[in-house]
């Protein structure tokens, strides 16, 4: 049976203590429980994460899993199962936060080892045949061109990476209002499932 659904996995990159972010999270979750959408929610400053050792352990001692046990492995194979993965940061200094970047680099596990050629680039390829469609909301405390150039930068980078079929960025400041946001939240989305919100 198809599947008439997107599931969607947030990975929620908000720094402990940090409130400024709150009100474009919500948000971007209001917009995607306005859609119906199935979403789970990762609040990685709440997860005791570990940093990737580079030790290539998830590709040859573990294929598929990282050999650190801890949430990370929780996260990554939710983003393997997810048709829809939201990256939701500060940006800090044109990129993630440290908490999402520790997610990131832990979700490797999900790429194989061997190399393929993209656009005369080299990358891994997918371990598993579904692809999750990227798309990134960041914050930033003040206008800033060259950090939302930057973060636009890495997302698409990481969604070359990830084989994501499609990807979508969006940046807005901690400072815009409830309509503002709600809006950035809902064009995102639409650039990456459509405008009938399904992939």
């Amino acid at each position: 049976m198809a599947r008439t659904q997107t599931d969607v996995v947030i990975l929620d990159g908000r720094r402990g203590g940090e409130t400024s972010a709150d009100p474009a999270f919500k948000a971007l979750t209001d917009e995607i429980a306005s859609r119906g959408l199935p979403c789970r929610v990762f609040d990685l400053r709440a997860m005791p994460i570990g940093a990737c050792n580079g030790c290539f352990g998830c590709w040859v001692k573990t294929p598929g899993q990282c050999v650190q046990d801890d949430p990370a492995r929780e996260v990554a194979r939710a983003c393997a199962r997810a048709d829809l993965v939201v990256l939701f940061t500060p940006v800090t200094f044109g990129g993630y936060s440290s908490e999402l970047k520790k997610a990131m680099d832990r979700s490797i596990p999900n790429l194989s080892p061997i190399f393929i050629r993209i656009r005369g680039e080299t990358h891994h390829p997918c371990r598993y045949a579904s692809r999750a469609s990227l798309a990134a909301l960041g914050v930033l405390e003040q206008p800033d061109e060259e950090e939302q150039r930057l973060f636009e930068t890495v997302v698409h980078r990481n969604a070359i990476n990830f084989r994501s079929p499609r990807q979508a960025t969006s940046v807005v400041l901690a400072a815009d209002g409830p309509e503002r946001l709600r809006a950035a939240a809902a064009g995102l989305l639409d650039r990456v499932l459509g405008r009938g919100g399904r992939r």
